[in-house]
């Protein structure tokens, strides 16, 4: 399992050296804690999942997690109906703790021309401390 230091330093790392999304991200960080593999194609797929490629729809960090959360329960065994329990509450307590699950809400100022680079790294750093303590949750 990856401490507070080590998920922020892949959050750093993974913007700023390998220039990936923040549903990627995410993605990525909550496969090591967990230790659960994923497939290229899972990767691939998340490509475009950061607000529907900068259009500013539903979140990256909230994507990301609800991918992998599909991915962690089914591997543990979780019916369709849990896992649609279990990513609905965490839609629902990521809303409450951040106010929103879309991209332009949630992202500092929006959407501009001149924002800078990973603008998001230090919520995306708060979005996946959320969801390892809401997965830490979950009976094993």
């Amino acid at each position: 399992m990856l401490s507070e230091k080590e998920i922020r330093d892949r959050v750093h790392r993974f913007y700023w050296e390998k220039d990936l999304n923040c549903a990627t991200t995410s993605l990525k960080i909550l496969a090591e804690h967990f230790y659960t593999p994923l497939a290229d194609q899972v990767i691939d797929s998340a490509l475009a999942m950061h607000g529907a490629a900068c259009y500013g729809a539903q979140c990256g960090l909230v994507e990301g997690p609800l991918l992998f959360m599909g991915i962690y329960g089914r591997s543990r065994g979780m019916e369709d109906d849990a896992l649609r329990g279990l990513c609905y509450r965490f839609a629902e307590e990521f809303e409450h703790r951040f106010g929103s699950l879309v991209c332009r809400e949630l992202r500092p100022g929006g959407f501009n021309d001149d924002d800078p680079e990973h603008l998001c790294e230090s919520l995306t750093v708060q979005a996946v401390l959320f969801a390892v303590n809401f997965l830490n949750r979950i009976p094993r």
